[in-house]
């Protein structure tokens, strides 16, 4: 059961921002990690207001409130956002073309949730990996 939402104000920058660290769904994670368990290189991030399966060092996999994040590629994209219970990742105000997020309506059979997540494990070893931020010291 997701945590109670946490309300925070930023002040670091030229800017004050309000925000809403929101909770994701627990369940979710524990599905994927088991799906993911018999891979040797997995790590997880905090991103998105979630949690990432990293894979390879790649984002693979991520869980924000009650949907998973799939990274497909562009390839699948138009075909899976056909499909129920998906929809685009909008980041930014930008669609991200390869990433969708599916409900949990569509990821509650065993056989849909393994679907979504062979499609990103077989996008994950042809995906390149993020450049490196390197953060300078002030």
């Amino acid at each position: 059961m997701p945590e109670m939402p946490a309300f925070g104000l930023r002040t670091s920058g030229p800017f004050k921002v309000l925000y809403l660290a929101m909770a994701f769904n627990e369940r979710l994670a524990h599905r994927i990690r088991e799906a993911l368990a018999h891979l040797p290189d997995v790590q997880e991030k905090k991103m998105f207001h979630g949690i990432c399966f990293m894979v390879n060092g790649k984002m693979c996999l991520c869980v924000r409130l009650d949907e998973m994040l799939c990274r497909i590629g562009p390839h699948k994209y138009a075909e899976a956002l056909e499909m129920a219970y998906c929809r685009p990742m909008i980041h930014n105000g930008r669609t991200m073309t390869g990433f969708v997020f599916v409900s949990e309506e569509g990821i509650r059979k065993k056989k849909d949730f393994e679907c979504w997540v062979k499609l990103a494990l077989a996008f994950n070893s042809e995906a390149k990996a993020s450049k490196k931020v390197v953060k300078k010291k002030k």
